[in-house]
């Protein structure tokens, strides 16, 4: 294979050239597999270590309300927390990613993607590390929203940046890949808070403020590394001879310091010809305007997915923070250790949900919206089982039933979401979609760890009976729109367009 490379000294780039470039050269789906076999290597490992350490603290904020509660040293007892402060505190977080989650995003697309997705770890990490300092109910509720906007943009964050090195009909499984690290790190919250509450009061700290100490000190280490482990957008796919292609921190930072930030690409030479042939017609360097957002935004297929997402999460994160007071209530003999150890489980059957429906999934994509639908009624049978069953630890199987169904939904969801404004809207749509699925369809998260639960003090004494209807009335919700949205995209047209083609769509 002849290869020709040439540098840019201004603009401290590679520019890529060879046989492969010809329009009659196409690489084989065997040496492409190789290629993004050798992305994967480089790219899933980091992403999954980004969305475990972003994940953790919201699956620690929920076991720590309840550590070592007997001695009343639960952070819900040494700060003095109600039913109002905990479920205020819970709803400002999610408040941070509705308003934050598009504009963070967009700024993505402006910067080098691995620093900002390294930005976001390192803030996590610092926020959380100061938990330990909370003294007062308004200082748990200041940091909560505080938490939710410096992690606002890590899900849209991680698919737009797998849109920059794989293609569309790639995607679905490394998002999947990565996914998994959200079940894991809630799996792992309550193994992990069970060993902290060994450390209570050593040095004078409640096991909770050791949790958070050592977490948020790891979080920040590895968000240091990922500026050098996730490499930047691939500059050989993009014309780095016009001059309107330096992104805003080499506008803003002297260039030596732009330097220190370079990591290195991740495949020799002669894969990125391969890449490159496979990735040139496809691959845009994200450029947008307001009317592209707006665009996104009205188009009708968005609402949809925001919906379908609004149930599925919302039950999700009400699961995660108010898991273990579920748990509690049904069984008030329990120590704080058992409740955290017997949270893991839940997270466990949630990844076992993942690895084996959302292959299926991808396999039949045309049946996805049905699979997605499947599931989510597996998360009311368990919602049901945890409501009405008899026994405390029928009760808690069915908690096991409903994390097992919630696997699947949100990678289904996104997938879906990322597939259908790709082919409406392009690079754009994938971008702003994710953002604006994933921020509004929070809203489920406001309202079940607001509204429900420890928001509803009245329902305390039914064990939380209708909070979990509400949850159960949500996940109906999801369901109706994902079986309508085939059917809109049938009487919009969709299904008549070329099955590769991308168009843009203005409302």
């Amino acid at each position: 294979m002849k290869e020709i490379v040439t540098a840019d000294k201004d603009l401290e780039s590679v520019r890529v050239s060879s046989d492969l470039e010809s329009p009659n050269i196409i690489p084989t789906e065997k040496q492409l597999d190789k290629v993004y076999r050798h992305l994967d290597y480089r790219i899933i490992p980091a992403l999954w270590c980004l969305y475990f350490l972003t994940s953790f603290g919201s699956s620690a904020y929920g076991t720590t309300l309840t550590m070592n509660y007997e001695t009343g040293h639960s952070l819900k007892a040494t700060l003095g927390l109600t039913a109002h402060h905990t479920s205020t505190a819970s709803a400002l977080y999610y408040v941070g990613y509705i308003i934050f989650d598009l504009p963070m995003n967009l700024v993505m697309t402006k910067v080098s993607p691995q620093v900002w997705l390294s930005r976001i770890v390192i803030s996590v990490g610092l926020v959380y590390s100061c938990y330990a300092a909370l003294t007062t109910p308004s200082g748990i509720m200041a940091i909560r929203f505080i938490s939710g906007v410096c992690g606002a943009g890590t899900w849209p964050g991680m698919s737009y940046y797998i849109s920059l090195w794989y293609p569309e009909h790639r995607t679905a499984k490394r998002i999947g890949y990565y996914f998994t690290a959200a079940q894991l790190s809630a799996s792992a919250a309550g193994l992990v808070s069970a060993g902290f509450q060994k450390m209570d009061m050593v040095h004078g700290l409640e096991g909770w403020k050791w949790l958070y100490i050592v977490y948020g000190v790891i979080t920040i280490a590895v968000g240091i590394s990922l500026v050098w482990w996730l490499p930047d957008r691939p500059q050989y796919l993009v014309d780095t001879t016009d001059r309107k292609y330096v992104h805003s921190m080499d506008k803003i930072l002297p260039r030596s310091i732009t330097k220190i930030f370079k990591s290195p690409q991740p495949l020799s030479l002669e894969e990125r010809d391969l890449h490159k042939a496979d990735m040139s017609n496809r691959y845009k360097d994200l450029s947008w305007t307001t009317k592209d957002v707006i665009n996104v935004i009205l188009d009708p297929r968005t609402w949809p997915l925001v919906l379908m997402y609004f149930g599925v999460v919302g039950t999700g994160f009400g699961l995660a923070v108010f898991g273990t007071t579920l748990i509690k209530a049904n069984n008030s003999s329990l120590s704080g250790i058992s409740i955290s150890l017997l949270y893991a489980p839940i997270w466990l059957f949630d990844l076992g949900g993942i690895l084996i429906v959302t292959p299926f999934a991808d396999r039949y994509k045309k049946w996805r919206p049905l699979f997605f639908s499947g599931s989510t009624l597996i998360i009311i049978c368990g919602m049901l089982v945890t409501t009405y069953a008899h026994g405390s630890w029928n009760r808690y199987a069915g908690l096991l039933i409903a994390g097992f169904g919630l696997g699947p939904t949100v990678p289904i969801c996104m997938t879906m979401a990322a597939e259908i404004m790709f082919k409406r809207h392009g690079d754009v749509g994938c971008a702003v979609s994710a953002a604006i699925v994933s921020g509004l369809g929070n809203l489920g998260s406001v309202t079940a760890t607001y509204a429900l639960y420890s928001g509803w003090p009245a329902d305390v004494a039914r064990l939380y009976q209708y909070s979990n209807m509400m949850l159960v009335l949500m996940l109906g919700v999801s369901i109706v729109a994902a079986l309508f949205l085939p059917l809109l995209r049938k009487w919009l047209g969709d299904f008549d367009d070329d099955e590769n083609k991308v168009t843009t769509t203005t409302f």
